[in-house]
């Protein structure tokens, strides 16, 4: 959940999310259809589908040894997950990880990971750091450096991002005619099996 979305939606979200489903096998057992209901209003919505697929593989074969195996999950998302939530010595090298590392010129422990992370959040800044705050400051070359603005994500207003929310938006509250929807955003929704089409009528995947 926390993939490209900031903590404080995601919260109040988990733990909605966990009281529906408290075990891998609970996601499992769910429908495609209700997993994305449920993860409507955090953005990416593939990322849902895919933590759904992942839960069934998990809960068929169990967790393997190598989590990028699982659905959805890269290098970085395996890294934290065995970091986090199974104690291995793995350091997720995030943005905010990599900025302080390069900044620093240090490389750091595994279990240094979530100081850095909230280092590079909160006073190792992108753009203008926090120097006087940062408690590496006195060891770091890059101390008091400014930096040119980061280049801005697009605009999700007016985006196609935005169109393909709002068409699986109105897909979710019930089964839809092709007709009336976005045929452009529906068709890349179906691509990532977020959606089905039946003749002419646009539905959540059932199974």
């Amino acid at each position: 959940m926390l993939q490209q979305t900031q903590v404080e939606r995601v919260i109040p979200r988990y733990l909605a999310w966990r009281q529906r489903w408290p075990t891998v096998e609970a996601l499992a057992a769910a429908s495609p259809a209700d997993v994305i209901r449920e993860w409507q209003g955090l953005g990416y919505n593939r990322r849902g589908l895919n933590l759904h697929r992942a839960a069934r593989a998990v809960a068929k074969h169990g967790w393997p040894d190598d989590l990028t195996e699982l659905p959805g999950i890269g290098p970085y998302t395996a890294a934290a997950l065995a970091n986090f939530a199974f104690g291995r010595g793995e350091l997720p090298i995030d943005t905010n990880v990599s900025r302080v590392q390069e900044r620093t010129g240090h490389t750091f422990s595994p279990r240094a990971a979530q100081a850095l992370m909230d280092l590079g959040a909160t006073i190792c800044l992108a753009r203008i750091p926090r120097c006087d705050k940062c408690p590496l400051a006195a060891r770091c070359p890059s101390r008091g450096r400014r930096y040119e603005p980061l280049r801005r994500q697009s605009r999700f207003e007016g985006s196609f991002r935005q169109r393909r929310a709002a068409t699986l938006r109105l897909v979710a509250t019930a089964e839809r005619p092709l007709g009336e929807l976005d045929q452009e955003a529906v068709e890349s929704l179906r691509a990532d099996g977020l959606v089905t089409v039946a003749g002419k009528r646009v539905s959540l995947p059932a199974a």
